[in-house]
């Protein structure tokens, strides 16, 4: 139930505001019931009409068949008009349906840009992707297939029940009376379906992630010669996802079978029951076979709906997990932006990480009483084995996360209560992993600032020492690249994700391990690229390989959250500590 009322209000949310195609769909949906309704009741006068003119003639006498001509025209009428309802009612329906989930994906792209790096932190890549595709599919086939059937049929129950009791109250109430049998059958039946459809789309989201993680990670498990174990790990999910979708289809598609025997042995009882009252009642034989012919009908019309809902079970069951797991996305929080917050565009003085204490988990403290200080110009860089907590400082001065005590203040002033847009082009972050986007090579490096001239798109490649190489391709800074599929190396990438830093130019730099990744020669083009993207700004970088950090005013050395050794280069050698260790251990390996 509790999804069924988030899933309620989702849809109210998206569908409330098309009132004036409601209508419109309610007018077509009257036309389409009430022609619908009236339809059995001109077939059984023709049949009754054709059944008099047959004993009239049998028995020598004229026969007129006028009447008969007539109840056959207005009977086809009933039909075309029917159709005509039928038809304004699916395009009402389709047209809201179409335009309802365009909505629904677009919020739920925009939501994602707005929401905490906990999130995706927190979530697989096909996790969120499914919610992205499979999720929203079943929304849109529930809009534009399931809903659109149960408006017909809620319509057709109506029209049905109300002409049943009109023409014959006692068949009426036969005809009706193993409708609580079928919604007991239904009820369990739902029960049990719901819970292996919920099951059956968690495991789907956990399948896509597992896909997702080894198709990046294909070179490393060819590499490693791990296909095989790849296989196995899929074959264990793919079957944990067979197991619940064959549950879920069984105990979904049991239903329509049920149904279709409960509908089979509704019309066996209107017709004895109806052959009983005829014979009690000293009907003709024409008015009697008509009443039994329309009473059939409207009883295999009444079943049939609520077939055509029971069986849609499956889609709507789909869509109201779908609901609830695009809602849980719009539910997740996000980024906490100050209402009025202080605008920040450069660093005037120095920033400063005050005794901060973070832990992603709560009672898991990652960060404990970190402090350090970073004057304008300056460079701090951090050093540590992996795990020590330098890429969560990282995360910090970014606002990817809040502390959980302590503060980073830019000139006195904490980031939480400052302008998270503009503190966020204030601080610039060239990664360990660059990321490339689908698009031309110059689209890339004016990512940051669309408005950039070329002039200064030139200008920040050259400074990445990257333009010669871009402008040695056929078709130079229009060469359509994507993160997958390019013409750069590893070290070429991070050189375009530098010059897209060096293009924006932010006042706060930080440098997440940008060289760790790539040969020596390729290392000295990213360190002369820093040095010029470093010049003149306050930066932060984390650094494996120390000799990329030996000009740095500050170097802070983490172990377990923890500084445990902070100077220069030259003062952390005489030190002879953690530092001189790890230095001394790489230069032998230089």
């Amino acid at each position: 139930m509790k999804d069924l009322r988030i899933a309620g209000r989702f849809y109210y949310h998206y569908l409330h505001r098309y009132h004036w195609q409601f209508a419109g769909t309610l007018v077509c949906l009257i036309l389409f019931a009430s022609f619908n309704a009236l339809s059995p009741i001109y077939l059984g006068r023709t049949v009754e009409d054709l059944s008099n003119f047959l004993g009239a003639w049998q028995h020598g006498g004229g026969g007129n068949l006028g009447v008969f001509y007539t109840d056959v025209a207005l009977y086809a009428l009933f039909q075309l008009l029917t159709g005509v309802g039928d038809f304004g009612t699916s395009m009402f329906l389709s047209w809201i349906g179409g335009v309802a989930t365009g909505h629904m994906r677009t919020d739920l792209f925009g939501k994602m840009q707005k929401m905490r790096v906990e999130y995706f932190d927190t979530h697989s890549d096909g996790d969120i992707l499914a919610r992205f595709t499979s999720d929203l599919d079943n929304i849109f086939n529930a809009v534009n297939e399931a809903f659109v059937q149960i408006f017909y049929s809620v319509a057709q129950i109506i029209g049905a029940m109300y002409m049943m009791f009109h023409t014959n109250g006692t068949l009426a109430l036969v005809a009706m009376s193993t409708t609580p049998i079928a919604i007991v059958i239904a009820a369990i039946n739902i029960s049990i379906a719901s819970k292996a459809v919920n099951k059956q789309q968690n495991d789907i989201g956990k399948l896509n992630g597992y896909v997702n993680e080894q198709i990046t990670g294909q070179k490393v498990i060819i590499t490693n010669g791990l296909q095989e174990d790849s296989i196995k790990g899929f074959e264990q999910l793919n079957n944990t996802v067979k197991k619940t979708a064959l549950r879920g289809q069984i105990w979904s598609g049991i239903l329509q079978p049920l149904m279709n025997g409960m509908m089979l042995l509704t019309s066996a009882i209107v017709i004895f029951v109806g052959s009983w009252l005829v014979m009690q009642g000293g009907m003709s034989t024409g008015a009697a076979l008509a009443l039994i012919v329309v009473f059939v009908q409207y009883a295999q019309s009444y079943f049939q709906c609520i077939m055509q809902v029971t069986s849609m079970y499956s889609q709507i069951q789909l869509a109201i997990t779908g609901a609830r797991r695009v809602s849980e996305v719009h539910a997740a929080p996000n980024e906490v932006r100050p209402a009025n917050g202080k605008p920040v565009h450069e660093v005037k003085d120095e920033v400063v990480i005050d005794n901060v204490r973070f832990g992603y988990q709560p009672g898991k403290e990652i960060l404990h009483g970190v402090t350090l200080k970073a004057r304008r110009g300056e460079m701090v860089a951090l050093v540590g084995p992996t795990g020590a907590g330098k890429t969560t400082v990282i995360n910090l001065l970014n606002r990817f996360y809040d502390v959980d005590s302590g503060a980073i203040k830019i000139d006195g002033v904490d980031i939480r209560d400052m302008d998270l847009t503009q503190l966020r082009d204030t601080v610039g972050i060239v990664l360990q992993d660059p990321q490339l986007f689908s698009g031309t090579i110059a689209d890339n490096i004016c990512f940051g600032k669309p408005d950039a001239t070329q002039d200064e798109m030139y200008a920040a490649a050259e400074q990445a020492h990257i333009h010669d190489f871009i402008m040695s391709l056929p078709a130079g800074y229009e060469t359509k690249i994507t993160d997958e599929q390019s013409v750069f190396s590893a070290g070429q990438k991070q050189l375009v994700s530098i010059a897209r830093t060096i293009l924006t130019n932010p006042q706060i730099l930080i440098l997440d391990e940008a060289t760790s990744n790539v040969d020596t020669v390729t290392e000295e083009k990213i360190q002369a690229a820093m040095d010029n993207v470093i010049a003149g700004r306050t930066s932060f970088v984390i650094a494996h390989r120390l000799k990329t950090i030996l000009k740095a005013d500050d170097i802070a050395v983490l172990r377990d959250g923890r500084i445990i050794e902070e100077g220069s280069h030259e003062q952390l050698l005489a030190e002879k500590g953690f530092y001189s260790g790890l230095y001394k251990s790489q230069m032998v390996f230089a």
